[in-house]
């Protein structure tokens, strides 16, 4: 079985290259399209820094909302993905997120993570990734 770009990249949420740079970023990166990180860990704490970003400069504060934003319909099945992460999350897709609850966040994330990569993502990553994210 072949490995998914995410998981290569260290890049669970599959962000692509943009000027923007994160801590735990490989630059340059080694792929043409996507960011790579340097630990599974990092690549998580990149899309809490993001999808915290929706939420405070864009008003999109659910699921809905940062998916439709994240995963555009022109490159996605947008509506798919809402109703799984919703489903996997065990949130609502209208319900506002919490940026700062890691209950709430880590399993978003999660399922994000498993949409991109189409296997379950290791929750000691993601909660790892969690803890960069609030230290700073």
């Amino acid at each position: 079985m072949k490995t998914s770009r995410g998981i290569r990249n260290r890049n669970p949420g599959n962000i692509r290259r943009s000027g923007g740079h994160y801590k735990g970023e490989v630059v340059p990166s080694g792929d043409s399209e996507f960011k790579q990180f340097e630990t599974m860990a990092w690549g998580y704490r990149a899309m809490f820094v993001l999808l915290d970003g929706y939420a405070r400069r864009h008003g999109r504060n659910t699921i809905r909302t940062m998916i439709e934003r994240y995963a555009p319909s022109c490159e996605n099945n947008t509506r798919a993905y809402i109703s799984t992460v919703a489903a996997l999350s065990g949130i609502g897709c209208d319900d506002v997120l919490d940026t700062r609850s890691m209950e709430m966040m880590t399993a978003v994330v999660a399922a994000m993570s498993r949409v991109e990569n189409g296997m379950p993502a290791d929750m000691r990553q993601v909660e790892e990734g969690w803890r960069l994210y609030v230290g700073g």
